[in-house]
This record gives structure tokens, sequence and C-alpha cells, in this order.
């Protein structure tokens, strides 16, 4: 079934979330299976680098230019949030899901991204809605970004190695390979 263009930026953002969602339970169903869980944490860590890569580019910068004071905090607490999230990937990126400290990593990341989600749909999107923005184009060119930086981190279905989790960071920051 062929997927279907979101509307807006913001639908494309929630699309990912309820996609990276779906990942987390995928891994906590897949215990006992190191594997499985390698190729999950990999396909979650790189969901998740595109997705701020997206944020970082092209949301933030011209959200950040319009909002009150209250939506610049929100948007500046989701840019560190972003930090932290990259350093809980590069923890688990190169290491081998049947460690126990990998569940550790994933599960910190989990309650991340459920916290940055929650604030973020609840609280800056509404927000950046009633700014006089079109988000129909900017769906266009985070869709556009999303195509170029899922080609360059390359075929999602091989991205593990045995039990091995291996994320490639297609940010311009370059910290992960």
């Amino acid at each position: 079934m062929a997927s279907r263009k979101p509307a807006t930026i913001i639908d494309l953002l929630k699309a990912d979330h309820r996609e990276v969602e779906r990942l987390f339970a995928e891994f906590d169903e897949a215990e006992g299976n190191p594997k499985q869980q390698a190729a999950l944490a990999s396909r979650i860590g790189q969901a998740l680098t595109i997705h701020a890569e997206i944020e970082e580019t092209l949301f933030y910068p011209v959200v950040l230019k319009l909002l009150d004071e209250d939506g610049e905090e929100l948007t500046c607490e989701a840019t560190v949030e972003h930090g932290t999230l990259r350093g809980l990937i590069t923890g688990m990126n190169g290491n081998d899901a049947a460690r126990p400290m990998i569940r550790a990593y994933v599960k910190v990341l989990k309650e991340y991204v459920q916290h940055h989600v929650k604030e973020e749909e609840r609280e800056l999107f509404p927000r950046v809605e009633k700014l006089d923005l079109d988000l129909e184009a900017m769906a266009d060119q985070a869709l556009a970004l999303k195509e170029q930086l899922t080609e360059q981190a390359g075929d999602p279905s091989g991205i593990a190695r045995g039990s091995t989790i291996r994320i490639v960071d297609v940010s311009a920051r370059g910290a992960m390979h």
C-alpha cells in the first residue's frame, strides 16, 4: 500500500513519532532475540537521527524566529533534548544488542522520546499551527530532505550486522559512524 504524502510538516513529524513508537514496541516484543533487537535499535536510532536533522534544519530555525518567548523556550529545550538523544544513540551504536546495557539505553531513549513527543505535540505544534507559515511547503522540503538522508543512511533492512547495532550519522555534526 502506498503511503500518503503528509499535508503539513507537522503531519510528517507526527507520523515519524508514531513510527518510532511502533519500533520501540517491536523492540520490547523482541526480547531474547539480540539479532532482531539490533535491527530494531538500529532502525530506531536511524529514524530519530533523520527526524532530528529535519527538525533542526527545516523546522526549528523557522519557527524560532516567529514564536513568542514561551514557544522559543520550548524550541530551545527540544534542541537540547535532541543532543541528549544523540548521546544515547551514540552509546548504543556499534554495540551488541545482547548486552544488558543496550536494553537500558533503549529504555532511557524511549522515555526521552516520549517526553519530547508529548511536549512537541501538546505545546509546540499547536503554537506553530497558529503562525503564518506555509506548513504544506515545509512538508515538501522535509520530505525531500528525509528522502535524501534516508538514502545517505542506506538500506534500513540491512542496517544491523548480526546483533551489532549500526546507525549512520546523517547530520551536519557527524558524531556517529
